[in-house]
């Protein structure tokens, strides 16, 4: 008798938890991360590229701020304020966004492919090429990303950034 009140005082729970972890585990299976990315965020998006594409920065900066707004998952916007940032010339904000895109997803071949870029701009082409031996690694095989960075790596920071002189925060500047 003991073994039939011990099953009737705990099959219930273990049933119910059963259930609930079979439920938590197949819900989690069959979705990725972008699915769930609210479909208000895309649209903002994809007008925020169709304004960056258009040469209209602030615009598209608006949109992407406002998608990042509707839905902070959404790294698509982050990699187009990272794009917006480097063509303002401001490789450390673009830096620092692809770095949030990656935080999201780590094998995100655009973003990695912008922050490399990024980081040439900036004149850290190390960095750089750690992040195309990253997408080497997820390619297996030549791809676009991979090709793209490479060229940008050959080409070498923009002279600005070599030819830039170091202003010591001790040392005042001279006017000539």
């Amino acid at each position: 008798m003991p073994m039939m009140e011990y099953l009737m005082r705990f099959s219930p729970i273990a049933v119910a938890l059963s259930l609930s972890l079979a439920t938590v585990s197949s819900a989690v299976l069959g979705q990725k991360a972008d699915d769930q990315i609210n479909p208000r965020s895309i649209a903002l998006v994809q007008q925020g590229e169709a304004a960056l594409a258009a040469g209209k920065l602030d615009d598209a900066t608006d949109l992407m701020e406002a998608a990042l707004v509707v839905d902070p998952r959404n790294r698509s916007a982050f990699s187009g304020l990272g794009k917006i940032a480097r063509d303002r010339s401001l490789p450390g904000k673009a830096i620092h966004f692809y770095r949030q895109a990656l935080s999201l997803n780590p094998d995100d071949l655009a973003a990695l492919e912008g922050q490399g870029e990024a980081y040439v701009q900036r004149g850290a082409v190390e960095r750089a090429k750690t992040n195309l031996e990253r997408i080497k690694s997820l390619c297996h095989v030549t791809c676009a990303p991979a090709t793209n960075l490479a060229a940008t790596i050959a080409k070498g920071p923009p002279v600005e950034t070599v030819a830039a002189p170091m202003v010591s925060s001790t040392t005042p500047a001279v006017k000539p």
